[in-house]
């Protein structure tokens, strides 16, 4: 197996090539802000679920997009290890602990994290919340296959000197 890291394509492209496809995984990744989720929750839901599926686009993205929110930075690079970091709220974490059992979900969800999430989240924000993982899922099954190139961060202009 070849371990190039040269991007196969773009999103651009991706979205060139296919923009129904892209149009509608954007409109699914939408719903759940659309249906009364915390932004900041779903950046760090969508943080957690790139770095599991190795998407260096969605991870610096999303960190990026998390900054933006202003989520602190102890939050964003804790969140690939939210289990030892106390910071995380009741409900923050059963988002993650969902986001993991769905983003793996081969391994199984078990009666006891479904309690635990039905215990943080309505039925209905419970089924946002999954839409929500789904989304991301799937862009990070375009992202990571075609090396999209991190989205680079844009250099604050620079002072003149007096």
């Amino acid at each position: 197996m070849s371990h190039d890291h040269a991007a196969r394509t773009d999103w651009k492209t991706f979205r060139q090539l296919a923009p129904d496809a892209y149009d509608s995984v954007l409109a699914l990744n939408k719903i759940a802000e659309q249906n009364g989720l915390d932004k900041q929750l779903l950046e760090l839901v969508k943080l957690r679920a790139s770095q599991i599926n190795g998407c260096a686009f969605c991870v610096q993205y999303h960190i990026m997009a998390a900054e933006k929110l202003g989520i602190d930075a102890d939050r964003i690079n804790l969140v690939v290890v939210w289990r030892e970091a106390p910071i995380f709220s009741p409900r923050e974490r059963a988002a993650l602990a969902w986001t993991e059992a769905l983003t793996l979900v081969s391994h199984g969800v078990s009666d006891e994290l479904y309690a635990e999430v039905s215990a943080e989240f309505s039925e209905k924000e419970l089924a946002y919340l999954s839409t929500a993982i789904a989304a991301i899922n799937v862009w990070n099954r375009f992202g990571a296959p075609y090396r999209w190139a991190p989205p680079a961060r844009q250099k604050p202009p620079q002072a003149k000197a007096s």
